[in-house]
């Protein structure tokens, strides 16, 4: 047996389209259906690439991974549906060259699987494993972070983190650190927005006594704390333009003094920041320093809104439910599916934050076990904000629960007749003013009122 490439997948359907587009751009190619087939054939052959799925009867592929990459066998692509932090990062450091998050694109796989082949050997693994985190999702926008994560976790480069306020920037950067050789050393998290600036500098760097009024005792800083770590710096560009200075000489020589000190002091500290703004945008304005941006973004990781995820909004909200069942010692619930849909179709501008926060509401007010779409609120979109919409929104949204038909003709009919009734009580039952103040002619004004009329006759 001398084939060039090697599938190992259990479902035949997905070993037998590979195989053939990787046999139509010219390479041999031999299929496996488990882990023992592999090893078997490796008392006789190896691969000049091997591709394996992750779950698989038996021994799974990272078992069959970690092997390979002990006897220096390889490149090896990791295939996988399940492409959660845990999975994607244990797989790059047991040795993987590449993930390919199913289901997968033909000519994507074909590129990947040339490009291996074009760049062997496989580069050494990252170190040993971590435990699994809360950022989840299973859509293509999150499979991608993912990927990133877990690419980038185990070098020391600095990443900057962006997307809108609420989707996870923290997650995000809690994830890299305990993904990284770092992991067992502190994690420091500082919202930069959040301390006033004329005390950011002592927060980030320490003071020593008598440095300033009430300066009683030194004190260290987050760079300080976060020792061999890794430091996130949340709203990174609200900081001044000042200590924008200062930081960029910390990153740029590891070194810095506590405000009001004279010893030097040397960290080694990863940074991780995080922004909801356009740092381009505020570098062109003059508001953030162009080399402070290129020293933190070496490698960017942009989380989508969950508008842009609305597949992860019913795995979101089942574990937002659970989760604060279990914090606040509550009854366990859960969501109709009717409930779940709705949550799907809201924008929640607030993001996974906004999210998380309705879904500790429902575990303490929703009455029963189960939650309708009905007892969802107004709080998560704004077609639902409040007033006359944010009715409307609840009484469509208890009639489409009960499964009830013609909720258009009905709505439509019923707004019809209420704007029609307040318009003429308001012009004292003038047909032409009424019809004026709507914005329809008089004509229409009496004809709808006619059908309106007959319909309740």
């Amino acid at each position: 047996m001398s084939a060039d490439v090697w599938i190992v997948d259990d479902d035949r359907s997905i070993r037998y389209v590979l195989a053939e587009a990787l046999r139509e751009v010219g390479l041999a190619v031999h299929e496996f259906g488990d882990a023992p087939s592999v090893r078997a054939a490796l008392q006789q052959a190896r691969p000049a690439l091997l591709l394996t799925d992750v779950r698989m009867p038996g021994e799974d592929g990272l078992g069959l991974l970690a092997a390979l990459h002990a006897q220096g066998i390889g490149p090896v692509i990791v295939m996988s549906a399940y492409t959660d932090i845990a999975t994607t990062a244990a797989a790059y450091r047991a040795g993987a060259v590449d993930y390919l998050p199913k289901p997968f694109d033909l000519d994507h796989a074909v590129e990947v699987v040339r490009r291996a082949l074009a760049d062997r050997p496989a580069a050494p693994p990252p170190p040993a494993a971590a435990p699994p985190h809360a950022l989840l999702g299973e859509s293509v926008p999150m499979r991608e972070v993912f990927r990133l994560i877990g690419r980038v976790a185990a070098s020391d480069l600095n990443v900057l983190v962006t997307g809108e306020t609420g989707t996870g920037k923290e997650l995000v950067a809690r994830a890299l650190h305990e993904e990284s050789a770092r992991r067992g050393k502190p994690f420091v998290a500082l919202n930069t927005a959040a301390i006033p600036s004329e005390l950011l500098e002592s927060e980030l760097f320490g003071h020593e006594a008598g440095a300033f009024t009430g300066a009683s005792r030194r004190v260290a800083g987050r760079f300080e704390q976060a020792e061999g770590g890794t430091l996130f710096l949340d709203e990174i560009g609200d900081m001044p333009l000042a200590l924008q200075t200062r930081l960029l000489r910390v990153l740029a020589g590891g070194e810095f003094y506590r405000v009001g000190g004279r010893e030097l002091i040397r960290g080694n500290v990863r940074i991780i920041a995080a922004t909801h703004q356009d740092l381009d945008a505020r570098v062109a304005a003059g508001q953030f320093r162009a080399d402070l941006k290129h020293r933190l973004d070496v490698v960017r990781i942009e989380l989508p809104p969950l508008r842009a995820r609305r597949a992860d909004i019913p795995l979101l909200a089942r574990h937002f439910l659970a989760t604060a069942a279990q914090e606040l010692k509550l009854p366990p619930k859960r969501f109709s599916r009717a409930a779940l849909k709705a949550l799907e179709q809201r924008d929640f501008p607030g993001n996974v934050r906004e999210l998380e926060n309705l879904c500790r509401r429902l575990a303490v007010i929703a009455p029963g076990a189960e939650i309708q779409a009905a007892e969802l609120g107004t709080t998560a979109t704004p077609a639902a904000s409040g007033g006359w919409t944010g009715a409307l929104h609840d009484w469509a949204s208890e009639a489409l629960a009960r499964g009830e038909a013609d909720i258009h003709a009905r709505a439509r009919e019923a707004l019809d007749r209420t704007l029609l009734e307040a318009a003429l009580a308001a012009h004292g039952g003038h047909r032409q003013h009424a019809a004026a103040a709507l914005g329809v002619g008089r004509n229409t004004l009496t004809r709808k009122l006619g059908a309106s009329r007959k319909r309740r006759s």
